[in-house]
């Protein structure tokens, strides 16, 4: 497990939804699966997960439904909405140009 990285301001919204592209998953699941495929860089809290969710609900990029887990215990699972395809698609294209950006600068003399 790598170092633990703090997020950049807004980055967060960016990743739930690309975790939520593949399939829906519950609260936690979404935590998990940012820490997996970043090798434990980013470790998302609840507090910081939560809000984030609610917030991306509200605006229509995803939609949460109660189930049950494989273990059988009541979750809410999180599926990615077409606005929310929408949006996944324009914030990784905002994501890569400032990458592009900051490379450029770091890249300067």
């Amino acid at each position: 497990m790598g170092k633990q990285a703090e997020l950049m301001k807004g980055t967060l919204d960016l990743l739930v939804l690309k975790t939520l592209e593949l399939e829906p998953r519950h609260g936690v699941g979404v935590a998990d699966r940012i820490e997996q495929i970043s090798g434990g860089t980013f470790v998302v809290r609840p507090g910081s997960l939560f809000p984030a969710l609610h917030r991306l609900e509200q605006d229509g990029f995803i939609k949460g439904e109660w189930t049950q887990t494989p273990e059988g215990r009541r979750a809410r699972y999180y599926r990615l909405t077409a606005a929310g395809q929408k949006q996944l698609a324009a914030e990784k294209k905002n994501w890569a140009r400032v990458v592009f950006a900051i490379g450029q600068i770091l890249e300067a003399d």
